[in-house]
Order: C-alpha cells, then sequence, then structure tokens
C-alpha cells in the first residue's frame, strides 16, 4: 500500500534510500539542506518542503537519515521541526547512527505528541544503500515496527530487518556492529602489515585465510582494498570515527570495558589527523602500514 513517506536528509545514503521508496511507489516530500539533492528527488517523482515540519505536515511516516546527533535533535526538535508538524498517529523513522541516550528522549518527545518512533539504524555503506539490500536493526514499539516493515523493505534486505528491542536498542546494536567491525578491521591490517613487513606476498596471505576460519565480510571486502590501495569511500573515516565516539560514550554509560575499541578509536583519531577523514574507513589499515614501515 502506497504511503505519504517524508525523507529528510538525501546524503551518499539517503538520497538512494529514498529513490528506492519512490520505485516502491510511494508519496515521497522530501527536505535536505543542499538543494541540489532535492531537485533530483523532484524530478524522480516526490515532492519538495521547505522545513522539517512542513514534510510533517504532509506525512504519515517520517524518515530522517542525518550525520550525526546534533543534527537529529536539530531536525526533529528544533524550530520548525518534525514535531513541530508531527501528526497524531504519525510514526519518526530515524535511521542515523546516533546516541541511544538521545534516542529515547527524542522517542519520548514524539510520545508526547501523540505519534510514535524508532530507532532504525543500518550497515551495509553505500553499495547497500544503492542495491537497496541494506541491514537494518530497529528499536521502539514491537507494533510500530510490524507497522512499517514493508516500508523498510523498500531498502533493505527483509532478511536482516530484525527487531531488536526497546527504543535506543537499535542503536545499541548499531554500536554492537561498529565495535564488532573495528576489531575485524585492525585485525586484518595488522595480519597484512606482518605480511608485508616480513616479504610475504600478502595477497596470498588474504586467499589463503578466506579459506578458513579467519574468513569474513571485513578480510575478503576491506582487505581488498587494503591490498590495491583503494580507499575509495563507501563509509567515511570521519563518519566511523563518531560512531566510535558513541560506541565509547555508551561504555561508558554502561560500565562495560572496551579497550580493543579504546585502540581502533585511536587509530581511527590518527588517520584523520593525517587528512584521511574523507577516505574510506579501510584505510586504518594506511596508519599500521606507517607504523610498520617505520
Amino acid at each position: 500500500m502506497a504511503e505519504n513517506i517524508g525523507f529528510i536528509g538525501l546524503g551518499v545514503m539517503g538520497k538512494p534510500m529514498a529513490k528506492h521508496l519512490i520505485a516502491a511507489g510511494h508519496h515521497l516530500v522530501v527536505h535536505n539542506r543542499s538543494r541540489a539533492a532535492v531537485d533530483e528527488l523532484v524530478a524522480a517523482g516526490a515532492t519538495a518542503a521547505v522545513s522539517p515540519a512542513e514534510v510533517a505536515r504532509a506525512s504519515t511516516v517520517v524518515i530522517t537519515m542525518l550525520p550525526d546527533t546534533p543534527d537529529v535533535e536539530r531536525v526533529l526538535s528544533g524550530a520548525d521541526g518534525v514535531l513541530a508538524g508531527l501528526q497524531p498517529g504519525a510514526i519518526v523513522v530515524d535511521m542515523s547512527s546516533i546516541s541511544p541516550v538521545a534516542t529515547e528522549r527524542l522517542a519520548k518527545m514524539a510520545a508526547d505528541k501523540g505519534a510514535s518512533m524508532l530507532d532504525a539504524p543500518v550497515s551495509g555503506g553505500e553499495i547497500g544503500a544503492i542495491n537497496a539490500s541494506l541491514s537494518i536493526m530497529v528499536g521502539g514499539e514491537e507494533a510500530t515496527f510490524t507497522r512499517v516493515k514493508p516500508i523498510l523493505a523498500a531498502m533493505g534486505n527483509a532478511e536482516r530487518i530484525i527487531y531488536i528491542g526497546r527504543s535506543g536498542a537499535g542503536q545499541i546494536c548499531k554500536i554492537c556492529n561498529q565495535v564488532a567491525i573495528g576489531g575485524a578491521l585492525a585485525g586484518v591490517s595488522e595480519a597484512f602489515a606482518l605480511a608485508k613487513k616480513a616479504g610475504v606476498d600478502a595477497a596470498r596471505v588474504r586467499q589463503a585465510l578466506l579459506g578458513g576460519f579467519a574468513a569474513s565480510r571485513v578480510l575478503e571486502v576491506h582487505g581488498e582494498r587494503m591490498l590495491i590501495d583503494n580507499y575509495k569511500p563507501g563509509f567515511r573515516a570521519r563518519l566511523y570515527q563518531k560512531d566510535l565516539r558513541i560506541a565509547n560514550e555508551a561504555a561508558a554509560a554502561n560500565s562495560v570495558a572496551m579497550p580493543t575499541t579504546a585502540i581502533v578509536t585511536q587509530l581511527v583519531n590518527a588517520l584523520v589527523a593525517k587528512g584521511g577523514a574523507d577516505l574510506d574507513y579501510a584505510a586504518l589499515a594506511t596508519v599500521l602500514f606507517d607504523m610498520a614501515d617505520g
């Protein structure tokens, strides 16, 4: 069934996601800071809105896909924000990766307006957004999740759209995802650094490891990037740095020790400090390669 959907945030991820919703037959109202992406979506069949509040007034479901916690807070609760125009019974689906604490606070504000909010961060990067194959991890009321799952399925892999639990649980799951990737990314980088320094063909090492218990998507996809020195961004290092900041904040809030993540955070900080903010986060390997070369 076609829905009136608002979409705010037409960046690298948001633009292809919004296009998939149009292709699925939904009526889209869009808003973005830069006009070029809005014009592209209008040409594809969407309607432009001048503010987040106008998006909300025209929509039964409002989706946000924004860079960081302050962006989501401003778009939802700021002047002329989504909450100012939100209809009773409407649903906000925040697909950004932000603070779980802020998510719970914003969900309470939506509930006070007679609406509901899901946190639905994604994994899969730009390629996943373009191919509508994203993994989507969802927090909030389960009945609301059931209501919007067909909409999410237009943007992601239906088998990987998972209800996690209460409000904020989707964001916790995304943090767990980024933590697990970070450990694997550092491990693969160190393995290749050792192979290279020892004069062993790292490509053959990767080939051998892919056939054993060390096989992983990180080794398969990012390992290849490291071998051919291709760090064209699928997911920018500066955004991964943001996600790791949120991960460390969540660890502190829940009294959980994450020493490996602390080290990965410093490696990403070093990558950004040396000018790699807009490289793919797999470029973390270059920090370890440089350290090995002395």
